[in-house]
């Protein structure tokens, strides 16, 4: 289990990127969902001991990771949003190459986890092709192959499905659900599809504070009658800000689809939405920016 308490970071010019985060995360699939800048990357960093917060605590089992980070990093497995490899190397060479680094010194088990990882991740029969010559998708299971060198208790893949077309996308996620059941793993994203699909228990950080956590199925119970939609145009939109809670939009065939929330049937030509873990994560950064 992995527990944070009141995890505070400031960077240099002022910038509050994490305001007090509390989590409890168990074993199992975790995800923190947030919009770009909301503070995940600094969160994931700051777990995987790449940076020193300004104040508070992260433990990890018997693991004070501020205090002892060597520890951790034992029994870590980072995918971080932007990974750099050697573009010439084979995949087979490359990951050997880390096993090395992550203290894999014999020969024969090194090659035992070479070929296991890259059977695991379906890269077997591409492990001698350059990573260069990789798409997206294969680049990104790469990186979960080297993220799970060592066995590690504690994954964090950071922003793992950006870019990735949907055959890829569901290819990665199905690993990444195999990995994370027997060990902690945290999808830090900004895609609700990848937490609806993926984790039974979830938290929503906003502007470096966490707004809401809980089971996604539970998030979406709270809202069940409390979100309408109507179909309206363009020139509408503003007015219908002034007047109703408005948590999103989107275009539908020259016109706008808006959702609202609210406790009672708002009239007017709006008709009930059976909300979904995407009306959560809009309402719920609707009330807080609101708030600010």
């Amino acid at each position: 289990m992995l527990i944070i308490e009141n995890l505070t970071h400031v960077y240099g010019n002022g910038v509050k990127a994490l305001n007090e985060v509390n989590l409890t995360i168990p074993r199992g699939m975790y995800g923190l969902l947030g919009p770009n800048g909301a503070g995940k990357s600094t969160l994931m960093r700051t777990i995987a001991t790449l940076q020193a917060p300004t104040s508070g605590h992260i433990r990890f089992g018997d693991i004070d990771v501020l205090k002892t980070p060597e520890l951790l990093r034992r029994t870590l497995g980072y995918l971080p949003q932007d990974f750099g490899v050697y573009p010439r190397v084979s995949a087979y060479d490359m990951l050997d190459h880390m096993a090395v680094l992550k203290g894999i010194a014999n020969a024969k088990d090194r090659k035992e986890t070479v070929e296991h990882l890259l059977n695991q991740v379906n890269l077997w029969n591409v492990r001698k092709k350059a990573i260069a010559g990789f798409s997206g998708g294969m680049r990104q299971r790469f990186g979960i192959a080297q993220a799970l060198i060592g066995d590690p208790r504690l994954i964090i893949v950071d922003e793992p499905t950006a870019g990735l077309d949907p055959e890829e996308r569901n290819r990665f996620l199905n690993l990444l659900a195999e990995i994370g059941e027997n060990v902690v793993v945290i999808l830090s994203t900004h895609i609700v599809e990848d937490v609806s699909d993926l984790c039974p228990a979830m938290a929503i950080i906003c502007d470096g504070r966490i707004v809401s956590e809980g089971a996604p199925a539970d998030l979406v119970a709270k809202l069940k009658g409390r979100i309408w939609k109507k179909i309206i145009d363009k020139s509408e939109l503003e007015a219908a800000k002034a007047r109703y809670k408005v948590i999103s939009t989107r275009l539908l065939a020259g016109r706008t689809v808006i959702h609202i929330e609210s406790d009672d049937n708002p009239g007017a030509g709006f008709t009930p939405v059976e909300g979904g873990l995407e009306d959560v994560y809009f309402s719920t950064l609707s009330t807080t920016r609101r708030a600010a």
